[in-house]
């Protein structure tokens, strides 16, 4: 990732939204985006229908997407990286790559190219059962265009080989050049608002805010000059999958939990349920009583989006204003607040005027933020980098050249999903979002206009699959994994396809993560939610 670590490490969007339109090829893959990001799937709609774009969409399920795709490419879950080598050996074999792009501006294609070599469209296919023609068709048409951009989401980040997907995709748009251009890019689409944001803030473990690195002694010294303050930790801390298993076994005692929901949102949720329970202390900032805060010792009621003033950085990398617009109820405070307090009675005294004082602080210890003032984006958000007051801001990253200099291409051979299918638990199952609710429910299921479009959790199958299993639209079924099981009402699909089960995560009630492995990425330790084996059988 070293080539690209300041997009791609942070998952933000080398180009903007409004370039996608631009693209003459666009390839969506692990995003159901109409759904889950339904505003930007406009662009792409209107870049097909408008300006006659070309569509690949890879996906398991027969999403909405693909009524506007050139190409659908169906692969077996968990098998992108081999699709991806597939497509990279027909493009480099065909000769269809920017050899002048590859020549001046990255480096390790000979690595790169003895790595696919293997990946014959014939082996891909006995892989991911993707037909071999359909894999060359899409090469060549994502290959042959001038431009092209590729759209991913949680469906490439969420498996055991979550970071070797990412990679790969990065070398598919290096290797045509797609990198720094107008309408081109490797665009991750963020599953929740102002993710960005909290990544840019140091919301991750390794980094301070701007992915400066918490181990590096320099970072270290800057950030002790502005805080005022001696010996920081340059100990790299604990990652949120890191944390369960840890409260699990005793070695962690507390847990401060701020706008998340793990009881509904980790993977294997009875072991996480237990893991929670461990605990000696835990605390949960938010604006409801979610499932989790039901069980936290302390509660510290938050205000919500409308009740703030403050910025949102979102999945393009645009750092937007957002103004208060209701009073808050009852004691609720902003979030920031309420941390300051918590810090000043520890012992470290922490105090802002408002949030604009926090933004010029912001400024002072992040270099990608220093010329963003409340004043600049009064009107219109800027995207960073932005380093000083005069710069415009950056809407396309990588133009002249990479974070490293050269963009540096990863040989990456294919590895399998941590759980395969076998004649116990036959089926895949898959999660995902709805187009009618937001993560958890939090918000959504308080709505009642979005809960009678989608009132309860369901279990989504193919007319091939429910025939096999005598089962029908609308029983109810059992579903379970080696982790647990769950009810829910089965639904015959046109989206589904023949051997893989879709279960959307958002209801508490038939929470598809009791059946999710927690099996880990070994670099960046997200959970493998995207594909785990399961057994279909008719409830009692």
């Amino acid at each position: 990732m070293a080539g690209l670590a300041a997009a791609f490490g942070s998952g933000a969007m080398t180009n903007t939204i409004a370039d996608i339109e631009e693209a003459d090829v666009i390839l969506i893959t692990g995003s159901n985006t109409t759904e889950n990001h339904p505003v930007l799937s406009s662009f792409v709609k209107r870049a097909v229908t408008h300006r006659e774009a070309k569509l690949i969409v890879v996906d398991p399920r027969r999403i909405k997407i693909t009524q506007f795709a050139n190409q659908w490419l169906r692969p077996n879950l968990g098998t992108d990286v081999a699709w991806l080598n597939g497509m990279m050996h027909v493009i480099i074999n065909e000769n269809l790559y920017d050899a002048e792009f590859v020549e001046k501006r990255t480096e390790e294609f000979d690595a790169l190219r003895e790595t696919v070599d293997k990946f014959s469209p014939e082996t891909v296919e006995t892989i991911t059962g993707i037909p071999a023609e359909d894999l060359q068709a899409a090469a060549r048409l994502y290959a042959g265009a001038k431009t092209g951009s590729i759209l991913y989401c949680m469906g490439i980040t969420q498996h055991t080989s979550g970071t070797d997907n990412v990679k790969s995709l990065a070398n598919l748009a290096m290797l045509c050049g797609y990198l720094g251009v107008r309408g081109g890019g490797v665009n991750p689409l963020r599953g929740q608002n102002n993710v960005q944001g909290a990544c840019d803030m140091g919301g991750l473990p390794n980094v301070y805010s701007g992915y400066q690195a918490v181990d590096n002694p320099d970072v270290a010294k800057r950030m002790e000059g502005a805080w005022g303050i001696e010996n920081l930790s340059t100990k790299i801390g604990l990652k949120a999958t890191e944390m369960i298993p840890k409260a699990h076994d005793g070695e962690l005692k507390a847990l401060y939990i701020i706008g998340e929901n793990p009881l509904v949102s980790d993977p294997d949720l009875n072991h996480a349920e237990k893991s929670i329970a461990n605990l000696d202390f835990l605390v949960v900032q938010d604006i409801f009583m979610t499932e989790t805060a039901r069980l936290a010792d302390v509660v510290l009621p938050a205000r919500c989006f409308a009740e703030k003033d403050g910025t949102f950085s979102n999945t393009e990398r645009k750092v937007q204003r957002v103004r208060k617009a209701v009073e808050p109820p009852g004691e609720a405070k902003y979030d920031w607040e309420i941390l300051c307090d918590i810090s000043s009675r520890m012992g470290y005294a922490m105090s802002y005027a408002n949030s604009e004082a926090i933004m010029e602080e912001i400024r002072k210890v992040t270099p990608s933020y220093a010329g963003i003032t409340y004043g600049r984006i009064e009107n219109e958000g800027l995207h960073w980098p932005c380093p000083n007051e005069e710069h415009p801001g950056t809407q396309i990253l990588h133009r002249d050249q990479f974070t490293r200099g050269k963009g540096l291409f990863h040989a990456i051979d294919y590895t399998p999903p941590a759980e395969k299918t076998d004649d116990e638990y036959p089926l895949y199952l898959t999660t995902g979002r709805l187009l009618y609710h937001y993560h958890t429910g939090t918000m959504t299921m308080k709505t009642e206009g979005l809960n009678e479009r989608a009132p309860e959790s369901f279990v989504e199958i193919s007319a091939e699959d429910a025939e096999g299993y005598s089962l029908k639209s609308g029983e109810i079924v059992k579903i379970a994994s080696r982790r647990g099981e769950i009810t829910a009402r089965l639904k015959v699909s046109g989206k589904a396809v023949s051997g893989t089960v879709f279960i959307p995560f958002h209801f508490a009630a038939a929470a598809a993560n009791k059946l999710t492995n927690a099996a880990l990425d070994p670099v960046s330790g997200i959970p493998e939610l995207k594909v785990c084996a399961v057994k279909l059988s008719k409830a009692a």
